[in-house]
């Protein structure tokens, strides 16, 4: 399992004195970008496909609360993937300084041509590279229905 370290700065709490819900999404996106990096899908890589990523949705899930002082670790699993890499599911679990786990979060999302600014499959090489993330026990194949499922569209005027 992929994990990443941090430290609860002043800046990561909020007013009741314990880490703020939007320091969660910090700490995802940047467990994220870390394991990207470390598997050369990095901004120069992303850019030569003229691709990068975008969320459909977040969800959490808050066991206890998280103060500064201690360090908390953030864990990043591969729960889905399209079969051409469109779409993605991560799930992050956060830890405390003893392993206990305080809060869980599954992300998905998707790639865009940052040209078209359309949903694209990964280049074979960039797939290979998530795919070989450490995938959860109920991984599976993705397809576009899975996007849609967490989703209510607002009616228009």
């Amino acid at each position: 399992m992929y994990l990443k370290q941090f430290e609860i700065r002043w800046s990561d709490v909020d007013a009741n004195r314990h880490l703020r819900n939007s320091a969660y999404i910090d700490f995802m996106s940047h467990t994220r970008m870390s394991y990207m990096l470390e598997k050369g899908l990095g901004h120069q890589h992303l850019a030569k496909h003229d691709i990068g990523p975008v969320a459909f949705y977040e969800h959490m899930n808050y066991f206890r609360e998280a103060f500064p002082g201690k360090p908390v670790r953030v864990s990043l699993q591969l729960k889905g993937i399209s079969e051409d890499g469109m779409y993605f599911q991560f799930l992050h679990n956060f830890y405390d300084e003893k392993g206990k786990n305080f809060a869980r979060c599954e992300m998905m999302g998707g790639w865009i041509n940052l040209k078209e600014r359309k949903l694209v499959g990964l280049p074979k090489d960039l797939f290979e590279k998530l795919e070989s993330l450490e995938k959860t026990e109920d991984f599976k194949i993705l397809t576009k229905e899975d996007t849609r499922k967490k989703s209510e569209y607002p009616q228009d005027l």
